[in-house]
């Protein structure tokens, strides 16, 4: 062999030696974050600075996702074998799941999307709550309301009038824009616009936040819920809905709630779709306003999970709102009651305070006084007084701004 070619036989041995070698430990590599979990740790107060932080989750071989500052903590990938080690380490307080949420809508329920803008309608849930024999009083007017879930259509001719901002807690590099619908069709029955096309919300005048929290399948993550709650507040946002949930709560969830709640921020958030199982979190918490879902003919609907934590109820079959690409279409879920008693709040909040509901005779609306007005005058369903099935009954808007009901 003379010696240029033994020279190439040498350089190609060499590529595909190094090839080889750097394939295998892509895969390795691979083959370890597979096996990592989203978890997330909240730390003590005041023990670890960020780069103490960052530095403990390098030496347990965890990848840092996000900080999470609502609950003093952070999303990680983490491998299994490391979590009881860390969760001993000074300076944490526990380690919980990045548990997975979904949009709370059924999974067999025909949408119709239609591609033009029809004539403007009253929708049957809108006009059973009474809302729009309160517009005389509340629209809604300038409310700042937050929708946590897949984004909101930015440009829809219903909506675009309405919305003021927004955050993508998925990726902060993109837009909030919906590419799934559920947000989208969420917005419309809180806000859409009074403008003789499509639908019009329960606050047609209500400023709409679009934060996205969930996939174009309508799955997150918790940690991006804690984000959007984190941004909601830090941009003074009122009213948050949440049609979204999952089967299991933890102390991170727990806890940003909480802080939330503090914070002065009104949460509405779907019941859940498991008809006899158990209310989904969020929506179990009691600083939440928890819905579960009605039909045409006041009946609770066939899907609506029930449970002590029901607070109200509201229309949420077959409901006709707006969607993706400019379109609307009809959805059913607990996932559009749950937007009807946000429009609700935004239409209390816009309204003077009630003296009887000023507990803290601060001059404005709490949380807790808002939920209050809205259970106190609520109509009674099932049987009377509270019940697992609707709460305090259905959220009737006239009564909770004017302070009477034309009809029952």
């Amino acid at each position: 062999m003379n010696r240029k070619l033994f020279l190439l036989v040498t350089v190609l041995t060499f590529l595909f030696l190094s090839s080889f070698i750097l394939l295998a430990a892509q895969s390795n590599q691979s083959k370890s974050s597979a096996h990592m979990k989203r978890k997330i740790v909240i730390f003590q107060e005041n023990i670890l600075n960020e780069s103490a932080r960052d530095e403990l989750i390098r030496k347990f071989g965890g990848v840092k996702i996000k900080d999470l500052d609502l609950i003093n903590g952070m999303a990680v990938l983490l491998p299994p074998q490391a979590e009881a080690a860390l969760a001993k380490q000074v300076g944490v307080r526990k380690l919980v799941d990045d548990l997975i949420v979904e949009a709370q809508t059924p999974v067999k329920v025909t949408t119709k999307k239609i591609p033009v803008q029809p004539p403007e309608t009253l929708t049957w849930g809108v006009d059973r709550i009474d809302a729009d024999l309160a517009w005389n009083v509340s629209k809604g007017t300038a409310v700042k309301v937050g929708v946590l879930d897949t984004g909101i259509d930015l440009t829809h001719p219903d909506l675009k009038e309405r919305i003021k901002g927004g955050y993508n807690a998925i990726n902060p590099l993109k837009s909030a824009n919906d590419d799934n619908g559920h947000g989208t069709h969420v917005a419309g029955i809180i806000a859409a616009t009074d403008n003789e096309i499509g639908v019009i919300g329960v606050a047609p005048e209500a400023d709409l936040y679009a934060i996205k929290v969930l996939n174009r399948q309508g799955k997150g993550y918790l940690s991006d819920v804690i984000e959007g709650l984190d941004w909601a507040i830090s941009n003074n946002i009122q009213v948050v809905n949440m049609s979204l949930g999952s089967s299991s709560g933890n102390d991170a969830f727990r806890e940003a709630i909480i802080r939330a709640h503090q914070a002065g921020l009104v949460m509405v958030a779907a019941a859940g779709n498991a008809y006899g199982g158990a209310v989904s979190y969020p929506a179990a918490y009691p600083e939440v306003i928890a819905v579960s879902a009605t039909d045409a003919f006041d009946n609770l609907a066939s899907f609506s999970s029930v449970g002590s934590e029901i607070d109200l109820s509201a229309p949420g079959v077959f409901i006709f709102s707006t969607y993706k690409s400019g379109s609307y279409g009809t959805l059913s879920g607990t996932s559009m009651a749950a937007p009807h008693v946000s429009g609700a709040a935004a239409n209390v909040l816009a309204t003077p305070v009630k003296s009887s509901y000023d507990w803290n005779l601060n001059g404005a609306w709490d949380p807790d006084e808002v939920k209050a007005l809205l259970e106190d005058t609520a109509d009674d369903l099932g049987n009377p007084g509270p019940d697992p099935y609707f709460g305090s009954g259905l959220v009737d808007v006239e009564e909770s701004v004017t302070g009477y009901q034309t009809n029952p």
